[in-house]
C-alpha cells in the first residue's frame, strides 16, 4: 500500500511540475546518452546549453565519432570531469565501427560502454527502450532514503545493494519510465537537500518528515580527502604568439592545454620562485611584468590556487623559443584549443 501511495502520488505530481527538456521528448538512445553524461555533477541549467550545443555540433553518434578529440574538449570546455568527455568519444567510435552505429538494446549490454554506468545504463535502457529497471542517483537516494526511512550509508556496497533491491521493488510494472522520471525530477524540485516539506505531497507517509530526520538522510559517512595544490603559471609571447602546451599526463585537464607550469607543495613568493635554483633558465633569467592575484579553483578532491605571471625574457633564452616553436599559437589559434576553464577565462580577459 505505502509502494503504490508513493508511486502514484509521484506521478501525480510529475504531470504537474515536471520541467520541459529536451531529452524527455526523444527516444533517441544517443540524445538520452548525451543529455545523461552531461548532467553528471552538473545542474540542468548549466548543462542544457551544452546539451544544445553538442546536438547542434554532432547531430548523430556517428558526428560524435568522427570528431576530434580536441573538438570535443573544446565544446566541454567549462563542464568539468573531462574524462566523460574523452570516454564519450571513444564509447562513439566503438559503437559506430563495433556495433553498426547502434546503441545496444538493454542494460546488460548498456554497460559494457565505456564511461556508462548502472544509473547512465539504468536511464538509457528506461527512457529510450522502456525497460523495466529502476534509475539511483543523487536525487533518487535522497527520495528513498527520506521516505522509507532507510539509513544505510549510500557510499558503502550494502547501501547500494539496499537501495537498489528497494527501488526495483517499488518500481511500477506499466510506466517504469514515467515513474523514474518522476522520482528523480521530485528529488531535483521538491526533496531537495533542503525541502520545503509542508509543502509535499507524500508528507503523511515520510519517515524523515515524521521523525524530523531530513537533514540526517540520507546517510554519507564515506569522506572525500582535498587536496591542495598550487600552480603558477608562466605566460611566454614571442611575435604576438603564446606558449601553451598539451596535458599528456593521467592528471586532472588531460587533453587540454595551458601556459608554462610550476606546481608548488605551497603557497610562493614570486622572489623566491625565480630565485630558486631548480627553476628553469628561462624563468631565472626573465623580468616580470604581471603578477595576477591569487585564484582558487574548486575541483570535487581538490583545491587549486593559481597565479599567473607575465614574464618578459632575455635574448639568451632563445633557445627556449626555438626548441618549442610548435607550442606558441595566435589568439585566434588559441581560441580553438580546447582549455581548462579557469585558463580560458584569464587568456578572455588578458590576452585576448
Amino acid at each position: 500500500m505505502k509502494h503504490s501511495f508513493f508511486v502514484e502520488n509521484l506521478n501525480f505530481w510529475y504531470k504537474k511540475n515536471k520541467r520541459d527538456l529536451p531529452w524527455r521528448n526523444t527516444k533517441s538512445p544517443y540524445l538520452i546518452w548525451l543529455s545523461e553524461i552531461i548532467l553528471q555533477q552538473t545542474r540542468v541549467a548549466q548543462g542544457l546549453p551544452y546539451f544544445n550545443k553538442f546536438i547542434e555540433a554532432f547531430p548523430t553518434i556517428i558526428h560524435f565519432a568522427d570528431a576530434s578529440e580536441s573538438e570535443i574538449l573544446r565544446l566541454w570546455q567549462g563542464l568539468g570531469y573531462y574524462s566523460r568527455a574523452r570516454n564519450m568519444h571513444n564509447t562513439a567510435i566503438v559503437i559506430k565501427n563495433e556495433l553498426g552505429g547502434q546503441f545496444p538494446l538493454n542494460y546488460k549490454n548498456l554497460l559494457m560502454l565505456k564511461g556508462v554506468g548502472t544509473y547512465t545504463a539504468a536511464a538509457i535502457a528506461s527512457f529510450a527502450y522502456e525497460e523495466p529497471v529502476a534509475v539511483l542517483d543523487g536525487n533518487v537516494f535522497r527520495v528513498l532514503s527520506r521516505y522509507f526511512g532507510l539509513e544505510t550509508d549510500i557510499s558503502s556496497p550494502k547501501g547500494k545493494k539496499d537501495f537498489t533491491q528497494l527501488a526495483n521493488s517499488i518500481l511500477p510494472i506499466h510506466g517504469s519510465a514515467t515513474y523514474n522520471q518522476a522520482i528523480m525530477e521530485f528529488g531535483a524540485l521538491q526533496c531537495t537537500p533542503h525541502p520545503n516539506c509542508e509543502t509535499c505531497p507524500i508528507n503523511t507517509e515520510c519517515f524523515a518528515f515524521a521523525h524530523k530526520k531530513q537533514k540526517e538522510l540520507p546517510v554519507k559517512l564515506k569522506k572525500v580527502k582535498i587536496t591542495n595544490r598550487y600552480f603558477y603559471y608562466f605566460i611566454f609571447e614571442k611575435d604576438n604568439k603564446y606558449y601553451l602546451k598539451k596535458r599528456e599526463l593521467r592528471d586532472i585537464w588531460q587533453g587540454l592545454f595551458d601556459f608554462y607550469l610550476i606546481e608548488k607543495n605551497s603557497t610562493s613568493l614570486i622572489e623566491e620562485l625565480l630565485e630558486d635554483k631548480s627553476m628553469p633558465d628561462i624563468i631565472k633569467k626573465a623580468t616580470v611584468s604581471f603578477v595576477s592575484e591569487e585564484f582558487r579553483h574548486q575541483l570535487t578532491h581538490q583545491n587549486l590556487f593559481i597565479s599567473f605571471i607575465r614574464i618578459n625574457a632575455s635574448s639568451n633564452t632563445d633557445s627556449f623559443f626555438s626548441k618549442n616553436i610548435e607550442n606558441f599559437y595566435s589568439p585566434a589559434e588559441i581560441e580553438l584549443l580546447p582549455k581548462p576553464i579557469v585558463i580560458a577565462n584569464f587568456i578572455n580577459k588578458f590576452i585576448v
